[in-house]
């Protein structure tokens, strides 16, 4: 229709109109849209963008603290920690796997990384961790070759790792360390908390280009404590010394030498075979395996002879003047006889444990009596641990009396149907040698205690036997090895007292007892009269007609307690004639 009046049309301005309402709701919603995704980002995303702005300029390293040492008896170092290097990777977020990993291989010939090192490596880079630790203990002179290959994003700090300055000497006692410096076995592993002392931390900031730049520190690590050892590393090298010799030129696979301190109960020399080293505990498969001297579990055979006789005196079962008559050379007992090694005859009380005869101990057995014979396993400590600071300490194996069968209280009296560790059977030869106290063994003598050592005393005693049964049974020990089975544990100048044993180990396929496989053992101490040590050696299967503990385990015992009375300076009695000279020489001729 025509507009007579020339006016605008009113349709195009309706038009113009609704675009510009169009326009502005939609700028409207823009604008709404933009306040409510900046109250997103400032209110409830505030803290996730901060701590990604955080990690992608800042990362939180723990400074390791320098773990405490381990000393021996006389203050020489076992077990130390020394200045190393720890080199890190700070992956570019903004970077391909491929340069990353570019960037690893660089530091591969500086940083002497292995296949191991490497598939760790490579699995921290994909998970995209932000911080990757390289390798740990190197040697601080490698931080100039690093710095030379000036790579961004990868930096060392100083840190302390875990040497030990004697190698492999006592290895089974100190344990080893892992990686981060955590106690994996041994005292390390036992006392890790004291020794690890508390980490500290370190902030590393990096600028817009993902370069280090500032580093500070939020917290000091604090030391671990020191720990002073019972063990003296000159007897601890007899010890190993003659093991090892022992158990190569047997064929033995493990063996173990314990030497102690009867009146204080300290361990002066813990020894297993095969040893290690552990400043290569990692990748030593011996350090895995555990340490025989207080955890592998064995009939003690005819060393518990100790505790049968004692508890035959003690009870007075028996009497030194009492006769048992092992003609025969067997006994029955539960339809199976039990053999001695040779025809005795008869034989005193005394000559029983002298000669070591199996038929002779039965009979001494079955006058104690089931009830009299557990009271005195107990008594003696067997069945629960000692107490030394070791982890995985055995306690052994004593079955209750109700679950004794009829063959029980034989088997027992001369060592079977019982398992024991060799602490324990050294434990039993230290009652004698005590008098017939049992004070614990202990292979710690001082621990810090805050800012003080606290030495650790010897524990409370406990009453076995009586002093004369004790004393009655250590001149058994001695006829042992002056004239029984024990003569080659015999040391020119000295009194020795002590006892063999061999036993028959277990076939797993006919669950039968072996008459080819064996222990081997022999436990003493010496002077028999005013023992100063007590040693005890075990040597498992001897591969040669050699295998009884007279024949194998008794000259280790030998060489071992006179080096190790002669460097403690306890020296051979003088001979009579030796006297007469003395005293001519000293005398002048006036007397």
């Amino acid at each position: 229709m025509p507009n007579p009046a020339g006016l605008p049309h009113p349709q195009p301005q309706r038009r113009t109109r609704k675009r510009t309402k169009i326009l502005a709701a939609a700028l409207a919603l823009w604008a709404l849209g933009v306040g409510l995704r900046l109250v997103d980002l400032q209110v409830f995303e505030a803290a996730r963008m901060r701590s990604q702005v955080a990690d992608q300029n800042q990362a939180v390293i723990d400074i390791p603290a320098e773990r405490g040492a381990i000393f021996d008896r006389n203050g020489d170092i076992l077990a130390q920690n020394v200045p190393t290097l720890t080199v890190y990777y700070r992956p570019p977020r903004a970077e391909t796997f491929e340069a990353r990993w570019r960037t690893v291989l660089d530091l591969q010939p500086v940083l002497d990384l292995g296949p191991a090192d490497l598939d760790r490596i490579r699995s921290a880079v994909r998970e995209g961790k932000p911080v990757v630790t390289l390798k740990r203990r190197l040697d601080v002179g490698r931080e100039s070759a690093l710095r030379g290959l000036g790579l961004k994003n990868v930096f060392a700090t100083r840190e302390s790792s875990r040497v030990y300055p004697q190698g492999p000497l006592a290895p089974q006692v100190l344990g080893g360390v892992s990686a981060a410096n955590d106690g994996q076995a041994g005292v390390e592993y036992k006392f890790d908390t004291l020794l690890s002392g508390t980490k500290g931390s370190q902030l590393a900031l990096v600028d817009a280009r993902r370069r280090e730049y500032h580093f500070e520190t939020l917290s000091e690590p604090r030391k671990g404590g020191d720990i002073v050892l019972t063990i003296d590393k000159t007897i601890q090298y007899f010890a190993q010394k003659e093991l090892e010799a022992a158990a190569r030129d047997h064929g033995s696979s493990w063996g173990t030498v314990i030497v102690s301190r009867p009146l204080t109960g300290e361990i002066l020399a813990l020894a297993s075979w095969p040893a290690y080293d552990p400043n290569l505990y990692s990748a030593s498969p011996d350090a895995a395996k555990p340490n025989r001297a207080i955890h592998h579990l064995l009939d003690p055979g005819s060393t518990f002879k100790i505790v049968t006789a004692a508890a035959a005196l003690e009870s007075r079962g028996a009497a030194l003047t009492d006769v048992f008559d092992c003609r025969a050379g067997a006994i029955a007992t539960a339809g199976t006889p039990i053999r001695d090694h040779k025809n005795f005859g008869i034989l005193s009380f005394p000559g029983v444990f002298i000669h070591s005869s199996n038929v002779g101990a039965i009979m001494v057995g079955r006058r104690l009596g089931t009830a009299s014979m557990y009271r005195a396993i107990k008594a003696f400590g067997f069945g629960e641990r000692t107490g030394v600071e070791l982890p995985a300490e055995s306690a052994g194996i004593v079955h209750p009396p109700n679950a004794w069968t009829r063959r029980s209280i034989d088997s027992i009296s001369i060592g079977y149907e019982i398992s024991v560790t060799p602490l324990q059977v050294l434990q039993a030869a230290n009652i004698v040698a005590n008098r017939g106290a049992r004070i614990p063994l202990r292979i710690v003598k001082s621990l810090p205690d805050g800012e003080t050592v606290r030495f650790r005393s010897p524990g409370p005693e406990a009453a076995v036997v009586s002093a004369a049964t004790a004393d009655q049974l250590a001149a058994i020990l001695e006829r042992v090895v002056t004239e029984g089975t024990g003569q080659a544990a015999a040391i020119s100048g000295y009194d020795v007292a002590g006892k063999t044993g061999t036993t028959q180990l277990l076939d797993p396929l006919t669950r039968t007892f072996s008459s080819e496989k064996h222990i081997a053992t022999f436990v003493g101490f010496v002077p028999a009269r005013e023992p100063v040590v007590s040693v005890i050696v075990v040597l498992d299967a001897p591969r040669s007609d050699e295998y009884y503990g007279g024949q194998v385990a008794a000259p280790v015992f030998k060489e071992v307690a006179v080096r190790t009375l002669r460097y403690l300076g306890v020296f051979p009695r003088p001979s009579p004639s030796r006297t007469i000279i003395a005293a001519n020489v000293l005398g002048g001729g006036g007397r």
